[in-house]
C-alpha cells in the first residue's frame, strides 16, 4: 500500500508482533488480558503497544464513551493557586459530560516517571486527555501520550513544553512588570524580588517583567535584591530575612506569587515593620489570599478559574480531532491595588 509522505500508519497487531518479536496471537493474548503468556513476554509486547501507539477496539470503545474521563495531575493542592484551577475545571467539567479523576504527585518527581507504563496504562482505562498543573514534562512523556492518543495539556509548565504541544498561561511578563512601575509611580527605587524555582517558565517571565520596569525607569539593577523560591510561604520568609538583612533592605518587595508574600508579610510583621508604611508588598496570582489578609494584599490577577475551564475545553477539543487555535494561550494579567502597597516613608 502506497504511502503518502507524512501520514501517519495505523499500527496493526503484527507490527506490534514484528517490534515485539512475537507471534501475531502472542499479541492478542495480552491485549485481551489472557494469564498464559510469561511476564518478560507480555513486558515485550506492552512496550511494543506503547510504542507504536497501538489502540484496541475495546480501547477506542472506552476512549469515545459517554462520560468522556480526563486525568488532573496538580503537584500539590494546598494553595488557593491550586483551588482556583480545580474550580475552574470542575464546574467545566459538569457542564460538558465529563468526569475528572485527580491525582497529586510530588513535586520533581512526574519528570522521572515510567512514561510508557504511564500513558499505557490511561490509554487502556479509556482516557480522553490529561491536564497538568504546574509539572515538569519531558518530551519523550508527552510524545508518549501522543502515541497512545492521549492529548496533554499543560497549565503554567515548570518548562517550556516541545514544539508541538500545548500550555496555558497567562501574561506573566507583562504582570510582573505592572506591579514593579506601580511600586515605582508610588516613589520606590529599591525593590526586591522573590520568585519561584529558577527553572519555572513563568517565575522567569515575571522577573524579566521586573527587569524591564527597572531599565525602562533607569534604576540600577541589584542582584542581592533578587531572590528564588518555590512559590509557598516559607520561600517568602525565608527571602524576606536576606532582604530585610541587608544593609540597605529594599523599600517594596515584588513576590511571584500571593502565598509567598504572605511569607514576606509575616517576616515583616516579625520584625516590627508596618505593611505598607515601612515596607511595601505585592504578589501575584489574585488568589482569595489577597483579599483576605491583613492588610490587604495589590497582587497581580491571572483569572485561574478560565485558565482552568480553557485547558479542560482544549483537551476535548484535540480528543474530538480538532484543530486548536493556538498551541500557546496567555490569558491577560491585570494589577488589583489594595493597602499593602504606599509611597517609602523617606526619600531613597
Amino acid at each position: 500500500m502506497a504511502v503518502n509522505p507524512g501520514q501517519k500508519v495505523k499500527p496493526t497487531l503484527a507490527s506490534v508482533a514484528e517490534l515485539a518479536g512475537v507471534s501475531v496471537p502472542t499479541v492478542s493474548k495480552v491485549i485481551n488480558g489472557r494469564d498464559d503468556v510469561a511476564e518478560s513476554t507480555r513486558g515485550r509486547v506492552q512496550l511494543a503497544l506503547a510504542r507504536l501507539g497501538y489502540e484496541s477496539p475495546v480501547q477506542r470503545r472506552l476512549r469515545t464513551s459517554a462520560p468522556a474521563l480526563v486525568d488532573l495531575v496538580f503537584d500539590g493542592l494546598n494553595t488557593s493557586y491550586s483551588l482556583a484551577i480545580l474550580m475552574g475545571i470542575t464546574n467545566c467539567a459538569s457542564t460538558e459530560n465529563v468526569e475528572v479523576v485527580l491525582s497529586t504527585v510530588t513535586p520533581g518527581k512526574l519528570k522521572s516517571t515510567n512514561h510508557l507504563e504511564w500513558s499505557s496504562r490511561l490509554a487502556d482505562s479509556g482516557r480522553r486527555g490529561l491536564i497538568l498543573v504546574t509539572s515538569e514534562v519531558t518530551t519523550d512523556q508527552l510524545e508518549a501520550f501522543a502515541r497512545r492518543n492521549i492529548p496533554v495539556v499543560v497549565i503554567d509548565p515548570l518548562n517550556p513544553p516541545p514544539s508541538g504541544f500545548v500550555s496555558i498561561g497567562a501574561t506573566n511578563w507583562a504582570g510582573g512588570k505592572a506591579a514593579v512601575e506601580h511600586l515605582i509611580e508610588l516613589g520606590h527605587r529599591r525593590i526586591g524580588f522573590i520568585g519561584g524555582p529558577d527553572a519555572a517558565e513563568c517565575s522567569m517571565a515575571r522577573l524579566h517583567g521586573y527587569l524591564a520596569a527597572l531599565r525602562a525607569n533607569g534604576i540600577d539593577i541589584r542582584n542581592e535584591y533578587i531572590r528564588s523560591g518555590n512559590f509557598n510561604l516559607p520561600s517568602g520568609v525565608r527571602g524576606a530575612s536576606a532582604l530585610l538583612s541587608l544593609a540597605e533592605p529594599p523599600t517594596a518587595i515584588f513576590a511571584a506569587s500571593d502565598l509567598t508574600a504572605l511569607g514576606v508579610l509575616d517576616e515583616a510583621r516579625r520584625r516590627g515593620l508596618r505593611v505598607p508604611d515601612d515596607l511595601s508588598l505585592v504578589g501575584f496570582d489574585g488568589t482569595d489570599l489577597a483579599e483576605q489578609s491583613v492588610p490587604r494584599l495589590t497582587s497581580v490577577s491571572q483569572p485561574l478559574q478560565e485558565m482552568g475551564r480553557s485547558a479542560l475545553r482544549s483537551v476535548l477539543r484535540l480528543a474530538n480531532g480538532e484543530q486548536l487555535e493556538s498551541l500557546h494561550v496567555e490569558f491577560a494579567t491585570a494589577l488589583v491595588v489594595r493597602d499593602s502597597t504606599a509611597p517609602p516613608a523617606s526619600a531613597s
